[in-house]
Parts: structure tokens; sequence; C-alpha cells
């Protein structure tokens, strides 16, 4: 008998045998609703991988009745949608197709555009999966004509039932009982990251390689985590996961979460990516701090050159430093807002001429030098003296606002005494 992956032979058959994605495929889940309605429309299944897209695309063509024609957008082309049109009408597809086009992402804008006059006309229903958000990935006529639905990372309590499942298929395959130490069940649970495939694929090099003894398969926890190695982590450096979470690491450091902020920044390092976790910091430093502890930006560049130094793994000490000095920080972003009011009026070409008396006097030409009537603060009392900074046209701007914690309102009180 032929070879069958452990991950495709526990594929689910109905939709209550589908992991996770409750919210949609639940009693009252609005696709489960669409699908047992019969009437089905094109599809756009958004999420992470193993998470049930082709699995539910497999259900809704047994469904429908429908020939299923599967495709990935990684290698397929127009020709083979072409040849797949020229079915339809036929004895193969009197009724037209089911289409599931797996990774629609990297079709170009012609490619999709190419799918259009057969969606109109229902000839063709597509069903397509992407990992990446669909609002950018998919052209906008194609994404106009279906209906989004996200599939979410699966968690470790709804992983575990088909832990089970797939180690009791393994018993039957192999003729022998399966004895797990305790942990190994949850670990693989958990381990897979919400990927049931990557799950099945651990469970079957892992059972494949246990000792059996007088008729018993015994599993150790050790064995477990060795199979299920860095399983857990989702990560792409030009995919959603990559944004994902270096924005949760600077909006944690931003929130004044130290435990969150470790926790990205050690996502980040345990996939290699050093370099997104600096950038962060370093931007975090001066918009989410700023002039509340002006310092840190002098304390963070010093351990992020530090991390540069030392390179992984020691590395993320200093950089954890970092992180946790700028979660706990006092926080100001009158650096970010000012800088952003400022560059709004250049943008919108609010700018005027320079005053005369802040213009350059050396690059006068010859013979046409004037007095610039410039005021010297350093030559009066306090080291200043009123004087217009911003061009006629913007003289009553302020872009700059000092915050309220006790740094910039002690700078603020000095001004108040010297400029009064």
């Amino acid at each position: 008998m032929a070879y069958r992956p452990l991950a495709d032979e526990i594929r689910p058959t109905t939709l209550d045998e589908v992991v996770g994605q409750r919210h949609i495929l639940g009693e009252d889940g609005l696709l489960r609703r669409v699908i047992e309605g019969g009437s089905i429309p094109n599809l756009i299944f958004y999420g992470p991988s193993g998470t049930g897209k082709t699995t539910v695309a497999n259900i809704i063509a047994q469904r429908t009745n429908r020939p299923l024609h599967r495709l990935n957008a990684t290698t397929a082309s127009i020709a083979d949608i072409k040849e797949i049109m020229e079915e339809i009408g036929t004895l193969l597809a009197p009724e037209g197709v089911l289409l599931y086009l797996d990774e629609i992402q990297y079709f170009n804008k012609k490619q999709q555009q190419s799918l259009l006059e057969f969606m109109e006309n229902g000839k063709i229903t597509l069903i397509a999966s992407t990992t990446e958000n669909p609002f950018f990935a998919v052209f906008g006529a194609v994404l106009s004509r279906a209906t989004v639905f996200e599939f979410k990372t699966v968690t470790a309590a709804d992983a575990l039932p088909a832990v089970d499942r797939g180690i009791s298929i393994m018993e039957k395959r192999l003729g022998a009982r399966v004895a797990c130490q305790e942990g190994v069940r949850e670990h693989l649970a958990w381990a897979c990251g919400g990927d049931i495939r990557k799950a099945m694929n651990a469970i079957e090099l892992l059972l494949g390689a246990a000792r059996r003894e007088s008729g018993v398969i015994t599993v150790t926890l050790d064995d477990a985590k060795t199979a299920a190695q860095k399983s857990a982590m989702r990560y792409d450096r030009e995919g959603d996961a990559h944004f994902d979470i270096a924005s949760a690491l600077m909006k944690s450091m931003r929130g004044s979460d130290p435990d969150g902020a470790l926790h990205y920044l050690a996502r980040l390092l345990e996939a290699g990516d050093m370099i997104t976790a600096i950038r962060r910091i370093l931007c975090s430093a001066s918009e989410d701090v700023g002039m509340a502890y002006p310092q840190a930006a002098l304390i963070v560049k010093a351990l992020v050159d530090n991390a540069l130094q030392l390179g992984l793994p020691e590395a993320r000490l200093p950089l954890a430093q970092a992180v946790i000095l700028l979660a706990t920080a006092p926080k100001s972003n009158s650096v970010y807002q000012g800088i952003a009011a400022a560059q709004a009026d250049v943008r919108a070409g609010r700018t005027g001429d320079i005053p005369r008396h802040l213009q350059n006097v050396h690059a006068d030409s010859a013979g046409l030098e004037r007095e610039q009537g410039y005021l010297y603060p350093h030559g009066y009392p306090g080291h200043y003296v009123r004087q217009q900074y911003l061009p006629d046209e913007l003289k009553d701007r302020r872009y700059y606002q000092f915050g309220d914690n006790k740094n910039e309102q002690a700078a603020r009180r000095y001004w108040d005494e010297i400029k009064k």
C-alpha cells in the first residue's frame, strides 16, 4: 500500500472534525451556515498555515458535488486556469467548477484579473487562501467579488484532540500501543504553534523512531521536545508575522509592559532577527520616551552597540536591558508630535522666506551685504533674547508642547522664568 502522510490521513471530512475555528465554523458560525446553505459564494480564506483552510475547501467540494481543482499560485500560470475553463459546460463539469487557489498572493495582477470573467458568470467558484493580509495581497477587483474569512491560530487546547487522534492512528499503523511520558501530548499540542500539519509530522517522526519493547512504544518528553523544537515559531521576514511581532514589541514598550516587550523581543531573537528588534528599540527611545528621559537615547544606543559587538546569543542581554529600560521609563511623545506637526506644514507648502536676521550673511554676494539685525542670545541675561525665528507666514505656529512629565515640566518652568 502506498505511503500516506499522517497529516493527510487525519484530515477532517466534516465541519465538526475541523480543529479550532469555532468563530466561523461553530454551531452558529457564519461560514458554517454558508456551507450548509449550499449556495457557495467566492471565498478568500486568510490565516496561518495548518489551520484548516484546505480542509474546509475539500469539505465544501464534497457538499456541492462540483469538481474541485487545486492550484498553487507559486507554480501555476494563466495556462493552467484556461485548461480548467475548458472543462466547464462539458460532462466533466456541467455545473461549473470549484477552484481552490492556494497562496493567491503570489499571482500577479494580470493573473488575478484572468479569474474575473469566470467569477462573475458563476462558472468558477473561487476559494483562494493566503497567509498574508488579503486587503494588501489580493487585487481589489477580485477582493470585491469574494467574502473574506479569517482562520485563526489553533490553540493548544484545540490541538490536543488532534494529537490524540494522530497517536491513535499511528498505534494502528505500527501495530503497537503507545505509552507517552507525562507532558508529551501537551508539549506536542503546544509546540506545533497552531499548525496541525506540523504536529502530525512531529508525531509521525517521533513514533517512527521510538523504541519498542514487548509491543509497547515509549515516547519520552525529551524526544518530543527534540522532534517539535521551534515548531511553535511562526516567522517570515517578508510576511505579516514579521510586522506583527515588531509592532507588538514597540507597542509593549510604549505601553510600559516589560513582560510583553521581553516576550516579543525573545520571538525576534529566536528567529535570528536582531536587526528588527534594534530598529524598534532605537525608535522607541525617541518616539515614546523622548524628552521625559532624554538620557534613555544615549543608554539605549550604548546597549545596542554592545549587542552588535557581542552578537547572538549574548546580545540578548543588552537588548533585554534596553527593552526593560524603555518599558519602565516615563513616557512622552512630544518629540514625535512636534516633528509630525512641522512636517505636515512643510508638506502642505506652508514654508515662507527665512527671516533676514537668520540668513547666512556670508553667503551674500559681494556688495549686496545688508544688516541682518540678528540678536546674539549669549549676549543677553539667561542666554535668551526675544526674536522671531519662524517665517512670517508661520510666526505664531507652535509645534512643540511640553509633556506632563517631571523632566519636561521642569524645563517649562525654567523657560517661563527666563522668558517673562
